[in-house]
């Protein structure tokens, strides 16, 4: 019987930590970009990606000077926290705030070559 009670206390702690394993990662493979053009349309889309090339070359690690990641924000903007999710989502604000749209942003920064 006592090894009965071990063998599943045993199982279940490793069905626990695998469990917990599997949720970490189940962020890691949620695809933020395309959550974050959701409801973008085409053209707005194609801007967002035309900038965060120009700026990064996609790269969510890029960083020169102050600006820091795929889209080269400021790192400020981001209040810590440099996941993707959060470079995706606070660069949907800061352009949605500053130029009303991606297609605007890219407008000023083929002009500026910054945005």
């Amino acid at each position: 019987m006592k090894f009965t009670v071990i063998a599943f206390t045993s199982l279940l702690i490793l069905f626990a930590i695998n469990f917990a394993k599997n949720d970490v990662h189940a962020d890691a493979s949620v695809n933020w970009q395309h959550v974050a053009e959701k409801h973008l349309s085409k053209k707005n889309i194609a801007a967002r990606r035309w900038i965060s090339f120009h700026e990064s070359t996609n790269r969510y690690y890029a960083r020169n000077g102050v600006c820091y990641g795929k889209f080269q924000l400021d790192i400020s903007y981001l209040h810590g926290d440099k996941s993707k999710k959060n470079q995706e989502l606070t660069a949907n604000r800061y352009v949605a705030s500053r130029y009303g749209s991606w297609v605007n942003a890219k407008k000023f920064w083929q002009r500026h070559h910054w945005y």
